[in-house]
């Protein structure tokens, strides 16, 4: 699996090997923790067609409330249905258990745009 960031600090896991090329999005740890503590996380349901650089998601905390944007567009396929019972899953888990959203990719060329590990670790060091 692929793993690329957001400059607004999503990230997104695609597998290739499926039929249609599928990817999971979430927060990554650098936002969860200028977050601080998860309490709420709304993601959309299976069915939703998202769209890159859009809002797909909201997580709030004991801080703020914020959107979670599309790194790419497609169509959800699967909600962290986990999220919902324990949304403190993003603050232990950010980049694991607490992912947000699947989604099947309508345009691969989107990744393009988005940054492998090396390059956000070097874009989080300009921060």
């Amino acid at each position: 699996m692929a793993f690329y960031f957001t400059r607004d600090h999503e990230w997104i896991s695609v597998n290739p090997t499926t039929q249609d090329v599928t990817a999971t999005v979430g927060i990554t740890e650098f936002a969860q923790a200028q977050l601080g503590d998860v309490v709420f996380v709304e993601v959309p349901p299976a069915g939703t067609r998202v769209d890159k650089g859009k809002e797909a998601a909201v997580v709030e905390s004991v801080k703020a409330a914020s959107d979670v944007y599309a790194p790419v567009s497609g169509e959800v396929i699967e909600a962290n249905a986990a999220l919902e019972a324990d949304p403190s899953l993003v603050n232990t888990a950010p980049e694991g258990d607490g992912w947000f959203f699947r989604l099947t990719l309508s345009d691969t060329s989107e990744l393009e745009g988005l940054m492998d590990e090396a390059a956000y670790r070097e874009y989080l060091r300009s921060l």
